[in-house]
């Protein structure tokens, strides 16, 4: 962060200083809202959730070296701006240096949102643009009114590019984080079923994600993905400069020859205006063709000549955790962590990239998908049929709320118990996996965050540690 006096961050969060506290003390390092990461000459945010009370631990941030602390009371370990609410005041506090940093740096800030591929895809950008510049991109879903100030606050006056990852969880969140870092770029990579539950439509979601267009100057870019229709639609809502990306003929930047290695990478020819350029990507999966041309796209919008941005996209790599992390165990089973999040279009992605990697039989352990409102059964059953259409081997449904995912596969032709299952929890999944996983076997783990599936995941990797080839032999 760039450094601030705390009589500064009174100031921008239009906080006070409590008695005695030394204005001109200056924040030198970052702003942090555990106290088990401050460092010297942070700033420390008591932040009050559902379990823990920031304002307990302003002892353990002052031990830590935190020159003050931000609050909604006055304690004694600290130096306190003291404010009503501590995430609008993190949020004002960003918008205050995002300003200071826009004037006259030379900074160009990015920000993307869509249903699915957010993380993905800010990750593919953040690399890419590393490549031409100082550029802010954290790992992880850092898009909300928490993460977002956090991550504009990360950055200082060299930085060159700060790329913002933006979700939704109603109509004018998004519109909310605009005015907290206005973009110059947006990325707008689908609209799907996430959080279907609360926006009550397709409509509804693109309607929020269409904030985000709405909020650039005219002298910005808004990146549309061209193959989703209710994406290209946005293109009224703007009055920035509109590039299209997508794999059909008419996109600005589109993807040419696709086709897929023997892990399931995807190898295309970039297509701009007047050149073509190869890329091979690093991460897994048909689906993050779309990804990397949106952050083609926004790198373009940016400055990057082509061939740069080819050359960035096929060094890039994975960066955030639970994101079709393909790990192979000792014995010969490989594991597909893609258990983050879910809504059905990426349980189909992942499904698809299941399907692509090498191996004898696939196996897609499964959990519910979270918000999708009254249609959710509707949902897992056709995700279950979809999976047994797939040709998937072992659809394995994990959980009372998925119990439909199962049903659906059996449905459409999976075996009860032999190619369709469900389990009641993830201890169950496990031990049923531990009596069938043999050599050559693929198993996506996938689910809605709240149910923690990515623990499975984990707990399959362990218990492939040590095992060999030949000790798996003869397994049925």
């Amino acid at each position: 962060m760039i450094r601030l006096s705390l009589a500064e961050v009174a100031q921008l969060t239009g906080g006070e200083l409590t008695g005695g506290a030394d204005g001109t003390a200056v924040v030198t390092g970052g702003v942090t809202l555990d106290s088990r990461t401050v460092a010297a000459g942070d700033l420390f945010v008591a932040f009050t959730g559902e379990r823990v009370d920031g304002h307990d631990f302003l002892g353990a941030a002052a031990a830590a070296g935190a020159v003050g602390a931000l609050t909604t009371r006055p304690g004694d370990a600290l130096p306190c701006v003291v404010v009503p609410d501590t995430v609008a005041a993190l949020g004002r506090l960003a918008a205050g240096v995002h300003e200071r940093l826009a004037g006259g740096q030379g900074l160009i800030t990015l920000g993307i949102t869509g249903s699915s591929g957010k993380t993905s895809t800010k990750d593919l950008l953040g690399q890419v643009l590393a490549a031409a510049g100082p550029t802010v991109s954290p790992p992880g879903s850092f898009n909300n009114d928490i993460g977002l100030p956090l991550t504009v606050l990360s950055a200082d006056e060299t930085t060159r590019y700060l790329v913002l990852e933006m979700g939704a969880r109603g109509r004018g969140h998004i519109a909310r984080l605009c005015r907290v870092a206005p973009p110059r770029i947006g990325v707008v990579l689908n609209v799907g079923s996430a959080h279907l539950g609360e926006f009550g439509s397709p409509e509804g979601i693109a309607q929020a994600k269409g904030e985000l267009v709405e909020a650039l100057p005219a002298d910005g870019t808004a990146v549309l993905n061209a193959d989703d229709p209710r994406v290209l639609g946005m293109a009224t809502r703007t009055r920035a400069r509109v590039m299209t990306t997508g794999r059909g003929p008419d996109a600005e930047v589109r993807a040419a020859g696709v086709s897929l290695d023997d892990s399931a990478r995807a190898r295309f020819t970039l297509v701009v205006p007047g050149e073509e350029h190869p890329v091979a990507l690093q991460v897994v999966g048909e689906h993050q063709v779309a990804n990397a041309l949106s952050a083609a796209g926004a790198a373009l919008a940016a400055g990057m000549p082509a061939a740069d941005v080819a050359a960035a996209l096929s060094a890039a790599g994975s960066r955030s955790r639970w994101r079709m992390e393909v790990e192979r165990r000792p014995d010969g089973v490989t594991v597909v962590n893609d258990a983050y999040n879910a809504n059905p279009e990426s349980m189909r992605a992942a499904l698809a990239a299941l399907t692509q990697l090498p191996g004898t039989r696939r196996i897609a352990v499964l959990g519910a998908m979270a918000e999708l409102g009254p249609d959710a059964s509707v949902e897992h059953e056709r995700l279950g049929r979809d999976a047994a259409a797939a040709g998937i081997d072992l659809v394995m449904a994990v959980g009372t709320d998925a119990v439909g995912i199962a049903d659906g596969a059996t449905a459409a032709g999976g075996r009860a118990g032999e190619e369709s299952v469900h389990v009641p929890d993830r201890a169950a999944a496990r031990e049923l996996l531990g009596t069938l996983l043999r050599p050559g076997d693929v198993v996506l783990v996938k689910a809605s965050r709240s149910y923690g599936l990515e623990l499975l995941a984990a707990d399959l990797l362990r218990d492939g540690a040590g095992r060999d080839d030949d000790r798996d032999e003869g397994i049925a």
